[in-house]
């Protein structure tokens, strides 16, 4: 059995992990921002994307339109935060993707 440190954030359904963009520490002038003043961050890069859910029927439905390595947009304040090995994710549905860079 994997212990937490080796364990694979695995989404479930029409779940996604994202990595969050971390937000600019500095304007372009050089002046620094407190946390409190900086923007959520909307941008982030997909990690694994989950196999889909069921209709009433039982038919998994794929999410076909999105992939690891993607780059997207979501609202703001949506999602789950967790932090793994230090490292912080976003657990996303997929229907909450705005958009999706090309």
């Amino acid at each position: 059995m994997a212990t937490a440190t080796q364990a694979k954030l695995v989404p479930l359904e029409d779940r996604i992990v994202v990595e969050k963009h971390e937000a600019e520490d500095k304007t372009s002038g050089g002046i620094i921002l407190p946390d409190n003043v900086q923007e959520k961050p909307q941008e982030a890069i997909v990690v694994s994307v989950g196999a889909g859910k069921k209709d009433p029927e039982g038919k998994l439905i794929p999410i076909d339109n999105l992939k690891a390595g993607d780059k997207i947009i979501y609202p703001k304040y949506s999602g789950t935060e967790v932090k793994i090995n230090g490292k912080e994710f976003l657990i996303l549905k997929a229907s909450d993707v705005l958009a999706k860079f090309e």
